[in-house]
């Protein structure tokens, strides 16, 4: 079972690196420019360790499935919905890279009309997800505290691009970004 989800995860990732480059070149095509190319790689590497890490773990464990496996794959496959859903949604705006378009829209559809990051949501909660399906502690932990670093650095920088050439704070105003909020607080 292990390396069925590992070849079904690495294949995902695969597919998404080839369509985020296909919405890059369109992105760039219509005037769109990178932004935080220096953490960037960083990013790609932890995700890259991320898998040896998990590979490396589990096969030096007596390997035995999580006691709570139907729940935990139950969540896994859920919030693998929600990353096709916030894909979608973003369409030729979706990328692993922070791509801006200036005076691009600001999409307000799908989960980004309740938040603000799902896809970090979505990522954040794999990194627990998929190690503790196989009960690989380490490298939850170390790699939950890696993407909080990443996120840390990545967040401000791609907020403050797209204050910059788009609407961003003014279609945002009442999201968080991580969590959805039922509604708008009330005005005083």
């Amino acid at each position: 079972m292990f390396y069925t989800m590992l070849a079904f995860i690495l294949l995902q990732r695969i597919s998404e690196l080839i369509i985020a480059k296909r919405n890059e070149k369109w992105m760039k095509n219509k005037g769109a420019y990178e932004v935080g190319k220096e953490h960037y790689k960083w990013m790609v590497l932890m995700h890259i360790c991320f898998f040896f890490s998990l590979l490396a773990e589990v096969r030096a464990s007596d390997y035995e499935q999580h006691p709570l496996f139907t729940i935990i794959i139950s969540l896994f496959l859920t919030v693998q919905v929600g990353r096709l859903w916030a894909i979608l949604s973003l369409g030729k705006y979706w990328n692993t890279k922070i791509i801006v378009l200036p005076n691009g829209n600001v999409v307000l559809k799908g989960p980004y009309k309740f938040m603000k990051h799902p896809n970090y949501t979505i990522v954040a909660a794999e990194f627990i997800l998929i190690p503790l399906l196989f009960n690989a502690y380490w490298t939850l932990v170390v790699f939950s505290l890696l993407n909080l670093v990443i996120l840390a650095v990545r967040i401000p920088k791609e907020e403050a691009a797209l204050r910059s050439v788009t609407d961003y704070d003014v279609a945002m105003k009442y999201k968080r970004r991580f969590f959805p909020r039922k509604k708008a607080p009330k005005a005083n």
